[in-house]
């Protein structure tokens, strides 16, 4: 019997791990640190991708979220190790990823993900009660953590008190909580696949790519790729895990290159933001549009917000505490112009969620915002 050689995605935190060992201490020059980046990519690619493999395990709507919940520790650590070595404007970085995720989520992943589906199927079909709640969640944790900072007074400048980021940390976790209570427990089958009338099922699990120690089979010969077996889904837990701090260890040492290449490319400071967030949420914007492919729009749109709301809900309270030991200010307000931003993407957002179907040009109209947001926050 012929052994399977592993796949890539087993030898990938492997081989980051060992580049972490090489590299830590050392600040690397240009071409070590697109070599690492290299590393980087496939130590997040391969966590999200283990991260499926047990996300398929567990079903949904539980595979949406431990699949944002790893895209949030990854988002995390990038920001705590870059605000704690940085040299730039790590008052706002905080503010910045958390801004450019929320974006790129609601703008980009469901953009494309309602692109993809009304293309192929030619209208993308959800649940507007499960995705007007979550979009609902988004926005009020955005309000809470992004907006008001800019109207309060207790405190000089676009910052919370101490006593209001402790509030704003406690009510963004208290509100991720109980959505995901709901999501999970309270009205699970509003978050699930709905039927579309041409050939797809109301409740069906979410195929995902081979694993590397198990490959999906269909037995039961219902079109679906069966739930992985326990052996794979705990190999693919301890690599996931594997990938996770390889990671984290690489973000540190990639901190100064990232700034530096920012600065030598002439773009804002705050631009840093709008790269550890495409960074992380690469992969999963891979993941909702094939789920959109395979007219499953729901899941990726659970994907979306689900991936904003833990960057808020999630993200936010973590950096609140790594505050208690940073140095200098936070500063979580959002400027003017992210504001309209935020605003026009919230109408668009809800106008396209409340019918339960889309056509393609709310995609295109969800896209435009995105690009309109990265122009702007390279020529503000």
């Amino acid at each position: 019997m012929t052994r399977r050689r592993p796949s890539w995605t087993t030898l990938a935190p492997v081989a980051a791990l060992v580049v972490l060992v090489l590299a830590w201490g050392h600040h690397p020059g240009t071409v070590a640190a697109v070599a690492i980046g290299v590393f980087l990519v496939g130590a997040v690619l391969s966590a999200v991708h283990h991260a499926e493999v047990v996300a398929h395990k567990v079903g949904e709507p539980f595979g949406s979220l431990l699949l944002a919940a790893a895209v949030t520790v990854i988002e995390v650590a990038l920001i705590v190790t870059l605000m704690v070595s940085g040299s730039g404007e790590t008052a706002t970085l905080a503010r910045d990823t958390v801004f450019a995720a929320v974006m790129i989520t609601l703008n980009g992943i469901a953009g494309l993900s309602l692109l993809v589906a009304a293309t192929r199927y030619r209208m993308a079909v959800f649940n507007p009660e499960g995705s007007g709640s979550a979009l609902m969640t988004v926005v009020v944790l955005a309000t809470l953590t992004l907006v008001l900072p800019r109207f309060t007074t207790s405190s000089p400048g676009p910052e919370f008190s101490s006593g209001q980021l402790a509030f704003a940390a406690t009510a963004s976790l208290v509100l991720y909580g109980l959505f995901v209570f709901t999501q999970t427990v309270r009205h699970r089958d509003f978050f699930l696949p709905v039927a579309t009338g041409a050939g797809t099922t109301a409740v069906t699990r979410t195929a995902i790519p081979d694993s590397p120690v198990d490959s999906p089979v269909d037995e039961d010969g219902d079109g679906h790729a069966d739930p992985p077996s326990t052996r794979a889904a705990v190999a693919s837990l301890v690599l996931l895990l594997l990938g996770l701090v390889a990671v984290v260890g690489l973000a540190k040492v990639e901190s100064y290159p990232i700034e530096d290449a920012v600065e030598a490319i002439g773009f804002p400071g705050g631009f840093v933001g709008v790269v550890i967030a495409l960074l992380v949420l690469l992969p999963e914007s891979i993941a909702a549009a094939r789920a959109a492919a395979r007219n499953r729009a729901q899941i990726s749109l659970n994907l979306a917000y689900g991936s904003a709301m833990a960057s808020i809900g999630l993200t936010i309270p973590a950096i609140a505490v790594a505050s208690i030991w940073l140095d200098g200010p936070l500063v979580l307000g959002l400027e003017p112009t992210q504001m309209v931003l935020l605003l026009v993407t919230v109408v668009a957002a809800v106008l396209t969620v409340v019918p339960g179907r889309s056509k393609s040009l709310q995609g295109w109209v969800h896209l435009v915002l995105l690009a309109a947001f990265v122009f702007l926050a390279i020529s503000p």
